[in-house]
């Protein structure tokens, strides 16, 4: 949990002194503004506290092996986020994505408070990409994929002040 926390952490630090202009501005045609990556991890993780809440309430147990989740960190592999991952082209305030962000990563901490370490381990439900994954595969994917978007906004930041120079 404390890398998770981390990582939001640089995420919203490197978001913070953005105008709202700025995070909505799109980089180029086809490609998301920062707005939609904030949302889109908003959307991921939501996903997964349902996932966990749905996979809590049964009484099965499926243990899976450990899946090389640092994957996710090689940005040279495209992806295409599904339809309901996928974020609005809405304008969006700086506020209302953090208060999102904020809803999403309380509702996960809730949903694994009191969880013992076997349910951690031995419940798991399915990923697109990586199939089963434990709850605390899980919990670390988010990790990832936000370190993955973390480097995608840096990106955005940087091609949008190349268009203001």
């Amino acid at each position: 949990m404390e890398k998770i926390q981390k990582t939001r952490e640089k995420l919203l630090q490197s978001v913070r002194s953005l105008s709202n202009e700025q995070l909505n501005a799109v980089p180029e045609e086809g490609k998301w503004s920062i707005a939609q990556v904030l949302e889109h991890l908003y959307l991921m993780e939501m996903n997964t506290v349902d996932g966990i809440l749905e996979t809590l309430s049964k009484d099965e147990y499926n243990p899976t092996e450990e899946k090389p989740l640092y994957h996710i960190l090689d940005r040279t592999v495209k992806r295409v986020a599904p339809d309901d991952l996928t974020p609005s082209e809405k304008f969006q305030t700086l506020e209302e994505l953090i208060q999102k962000l904020e809803k999403s990563r309380e509702a996960l901490l809730q949903s694994i408070e009191g969880v013992s370490e076997e349910d951690l381990e031995q419940k798991s439900f399915i990923h697109r990409r990586y199939g089963l994954l434990s709850i605390r595969q899980w919990v670390s994917l988010i990790g990832y994929h936000e370190e993955r978007h973390l480097q995608q906004i840096e990106e955005i930041k940087g091609t949008l002040l190349k268009k203001v120079n």
